[in-house]
C-alpha cells in the first residue's frame, strides 16, 4: 500500500503543479511505477475542470468560461505537455538529419512551426470547450491524453541514453500498461453512461489512431521517443478527444 501511495504521489508531482509532498529526489524506479497512475492524474484534472464548469457557468458567458477553463487546463500541468508539443513540432519538422532533429528538440527556443501548432491547438480546444453540450467530456479528454502517454512509455523505444525519460522507460513494464489501462477502462465505462457509448468509443478510436500516427512519424524522423514527444502525445490525445466529443452526436 505504501508503494502504491508513493507511486500515485509521484505521478501527481511529475505531471501537475501540485505542491510537492515527497521533498526528495524521485528514483527512476518510483517514476517507472508511477506510469500506472498517469490516467488517474487525468481524471483528477478532468473533475477539476468539470467542477469549475459547473460553478462558473452560472457567472460567465460561454466564451469567457471556455477561456478560463482552457487557462486552468494548461496551468494544471504547468504547460508541461504544451511545451512538449511546441518542441516536438519544431524538432520533427526541422533539421536534415536525426541528429539535427534531436538537437532542435533540446532547444528551448520555438520557431514558426511551433507557434502555428500551439496557436491551432489552443484555438481548437477553446472552440471545442465552448461548444460542448455537457461538461463530461472535460473529464474524458485529460484521462485519455495521459493514458496515451502511459502506453507510449511502455510500447515504444526511447531516443536518449539518459535523463528522466530514460529512467521512467527502463522501469516501466507491462504491469504498468495493464494498470493504466484498467484505470482508463473502468473510468471510461462509468463515463459512457453520461457521455454515450458511441461517443466514448469514437473518441478512444480517434485518440489511439492519431497517437499512433504521431508515433510512427516521430520514429521515422528520430530513433525513438523523448519526453517532449510524450507531452505532444498528451496534447494531441486531448485535442482529438475533445473535438470528437464536441461533435453533434444527436445528428
Amino acid at each position: 500500500m505504501k508503494a502504491i501511495l508513493t507511486s500515485v504521489v509521484v505521478a501527481f508531482q511529475f505531471l501537475t503543479t501540485v505542491p510537492p509532498i515527497l521533498r526528495r529526489n524521485i528514483t527512476p524506479d518510483e517514476l517507472g511505477r508511477a506510469v500506472t497512475y498517469f490516467p488517474l492524474v487525468g481524471i483528477f484534472i478532468g473533475f477539476l475542470l468539470f467542477g469549475l464548469n459547473r460553478i462558473l457557468s452560472a457567472i460567465f458567458p460561454s466564451p469567457l468560461l471556455a477561456a478560463v477553463l482552457l487557462g486552468v487546463w494548461i496551468v494544471c500541468s504547468g504547460a508541461l505537455h504544451f511545451d512538449g508539443l511546441l518542441d516536438t513540432v519544431d524538432g520533427l519538422l526541422g533539421g536534415r538529419t536525426p541528429e539535427d532533429r534531436m538537437r532542435i528538440l533540446r532547444d528551448a527556443r520555438v520557431g514558426a512551426f511551433a507557434v502555428a501548432a500551439g496557436g491551432t491547438v489552443l484555438l481548437l480546444k477553446f472552440a471545442a470547450i465552448r461548444t460542448l453540450e455537457s461538461p463530461w467530456p472535460l473529464v474524458v479528454a485529460p484521462l485519455l491524453g495521459r493514458w496515451v502517454v502511459s502506453m507510449a512509455v511502455i510500447l515504444f523505444p526511447y531516443a536518449r541514453s539518459e535523463g528522466l525519460g530514460r529512467g521512467m522507460k527502463d522501469n516501466a513494464n507491462w504491469a504498468q500498461a495493464a494498470g493504466a489501462s484498467a484505470i482508463a477502462v473502468i473510468a471510461l465505462a462509468l463515463l459512457a453512461t453520461v457521455v454515450g457509448v458511441a461517443a466514448i468509443g469514437a473518441a478512444l478510436i480517434a485518440v489511439s489512431f492519431s497517437s499512433w500516427l504521431l508515433v510512427r512519424f516521430a520514429l521515422a524522423r528520430i530513433p525513438g521517443l523523448t519526453g517532449d514527444i510524450y507531452g505532444a502525445l498528451c496534447e494531441v490525445g486531448e485535442i482529438v478527444c475533445i473535438v470528437t466529443l464536441a461533435a453533434n452526436w444527436s445528428a
